[in-house]
């Protein structure tokens, strides 16, 4: 694999019960680039991410991740080589505060272990961490907020800065925009813009408008195969993907 791609699947297939959702699917991320993967309903998008996070088996292909192939590996030990996935759903502690959320995140990064001999000295540098999180992300004002209060919106950046807390090389954002409204749309993608300054960003996503806006490559499937490959303007004209799209209403 070319040093330059920081994902690469090789021939990826996954077949339940003699239905391929995602078959001979070859995808090249290229390191510090944003990503999309795009398709219809049903495309086999979601199925894509989770065989690429190890959430899913494939039945054949490989997966290599910095050349390394993690075919095999668990999603906690690709978790730990750099590769984070936000999920669809928010995935926050409704009941603990926006910073105890990012601290939880620190913690888990660095190992539960160093906390319990120096816990005041190092919890205070975890919430100087976390407090600089919650800036990037713009949740500094509602650091002692309980998380089941913030609006959808504000809970994806909150996601967004957890996923962050893991300091990951490469983040999988799925559905990043899903049911948000125009103000909250304009907001997450400047942030994922901002995060994705200093680390690869793949993301599934439905909202046409963020992904031409955001992606340098966008990749479309559609049944589970790859259509085609390229950046938007290129893709958006080519007759498959349009005759794809047709009826669908989205991406």
């Amino acid at each position: 694999m070319a040093t330059d791609h920081i994902i690469a699947t090789e021939d990826l297939s996954i077949d339940f019960n003699g239905f391929f959702a995602v078959k001979g699917v070859s995808l090249k991320v290229a390191r510090g680039s944003i990503h999309a993967l795009i398709g219809p309903n049903g495309a086999g998008k979601t199925t894509c991410f989770n065989l690429i996070t190890k959430f899913l088996r494939p039945t054949a292909g490989r997966i290599l991740f910095n050349g390394r192939d993690i075919t095999r590996a668990k999603p906690a030990d690709v978790a730990r080589m750099g590769m984070v996935r936000s999920f669809q759903i928010s995935a926050t502690f409704p009941h603990l505060t926006v910073l105890e959320n990012v601290r939880v995140a620190l913690q888990r990064q660095l190992g539960t272990s160093f906390h319990f001999w120096r816990s005041e000295r190092s919890l205070n540098r975890l919430d100087d961490r976390a407090m600089a999180l919650l800036d990037d992300v713009g949740l500094a004002e509602y650091a002692t907020l309980p998380a089941v209060e913030l609006p959808y919106g504000r809970k994806r950046a909150l996601e967004i800065a957890t996923t962050l807390a893991l300091d990951p090389e490469m983040m999988l954002l799925d559905e990043p925009t899903s049911g948000m409204g125009h103000e909250d749309i304009g907001r997450i993608s400047a942030l994922i813009r901002r995060v994705a300054a200093n680390r690869t960003v793949l993301m599934v996503e439905h909202n046409l408008s963020v992904v031409s806006d955001l992606s340098d490559t966008i990749t479309v499937l559609a049944r589970g195969e790859v259509l085609t490959e390229g950046p938007y303007e290129q893709v958006s004209k080519n007759p498959q993907v349009i005759e794809a799209y047709m009826g669908t209403g989205h991406g």
